[in-house]
């Protein structure tokens, strides 16, 4: 079976209803960056960003799948199939995928304050008080800004070994998830979908300039046909 590694970002999941990382203005939900997205915020203010992790994680439960994500989890019938995603959402898991790398954390876990690999899942809200067997508070699992992203390594090694390469909803301009492409083989067939496509030519690129319920539908048809 060929083998498809897809790279998604926060496009992928904005018609379910989540929006995309920041906005014109910077902004993430009206709340700077730096405040709710650094090891720094945290330490100034946890209450603060405890509360805005919880209400991203009661936001994720109003929202479905949307078809592109249902999509992906059906190429697995007839390919191998491997997610890369920058989203801290279960919509690729929800959808049905089996094979799911997030690069940046998930909202539906959390782990220890002093041992990243301490990790275990958590569905409601996260307080000031809840801890870590060893008795630390616990933080989201999410990778801030300034912090190391620990499964990069993974995804490069799935990267070197696609086929097939899809880029969904992501600017690929953020490093180090931006990397990820320059790993796959030369010449490997690629899809870029976006609405606002940029990205460098390479030799192989099919850009399809669509949301990603539209992009993908149209590249389910180019890889039965290619099949």
């Amino acid at each position: 079976m060929k083998h498809i590694v897809v790279l998604t970002g926060a496009g992928m999941s904005a018609e379910s209803g989540i929006k995309t990382f920041r906005d014109a203005d910077g902004l993430w939900e009206g709340h700077d960056v730096m405040e709710v997205a650094t090891p720094e915020g945290f330490a100034a203010n946890p209450e603060l960003v405890l509360d805005f992790y919880n209400q991203r994680r009661r936001q994720l439960r109003e929202v479905s799948p949307n078809a592109a994500h249902y999509n992906l989890a059906e190429l697995e019938t007839d390919f191998k199939v491997s997610i890369i995603t920058q989203n801290v959402d279960d919509l690729h898991e929800r959808a049905g995928s089996t094979n799911v790398i997030h690069l940046h954390g998930e909202l539906l876990k959390v782990r220890s304050s002093i041992d990243e690999w301490d990790i275990q899942d958590w569905k409601t809200d996260l307080i000031l008080g809840d801890c870590c067997k060893k008795g630390h508070q616990l933080r989201p699992h999410i990778v801030w800004f300034g912090e190391d992203v620990p499964m990069i390594p993974k995804a490069i090694d799935i990267c070197e070994t696609a086929d097939v390469l899809i880029i969904i909803g992501t600017s690929m301009q953020v490093y180090p998830a931006a990397s990820l492409m320059h790993y796959v083989p030369q010449h490997t067939p690629t899809y870029f979908i976006d609405p606002k496509p940029n990205i460098d030519s390479k030799h192989n690129l099919t850009v399809i300039a669509e949301t990603a319920t539209i992009g993908m539908k149209k590249v389910v048809g180019l890889l039965k046909a290619n099949k």
